[in-house]
């Protein structure tokens, strides 16, 4: 990884691409409940960044291939901390949901 790498801006579309053809991938939305319904990407699962204390629930394996979105990317990067102080090992900020071009449920 280069220098530039740092300042390069995520690009959830391709993110949600790469994140399909990793196995096993937990595609989460740490957007509140009412986001979340009001539409959300197919596939992805809830815990609002409130609640990510509770993540282990949901996915107990912190090796599990996590990749976080909200919907500008501020509260995935604080989740992607969070977790990563809780002993995840493979979590990623993938973005928000404004930018994503995809389908939307």
């Amino acid at each position: 990884m280069g220098i530039l790498d740092a300042f390069k801006k995520v690009d959830i579309n391709e993110e949600v691409k790469n994140m399909k053809g990793v196995e096993g991938a937990v595609l989460l939305d740490v957007r509140n409940d009412d986001e979340y319904k009001d539409g959300h990407i197919p596939g992805s699962i809830n815990i609002p960044l409130g609640d990510i204390a509770n993540v282990e629930k949901t996915i107990g394996d912190h090796d599990t291939p996590v990749f976080v979105y909200c919907l500008r990317g501020s509260r995935s990067a604080q989740a992607v901390s969070k977790m990563k102080a809780m002993g995840y090992s493979n979590v990623k900020s993938i973005g928000g949901i404004a930018s994503y071009k995809g389908e939307i449920q």
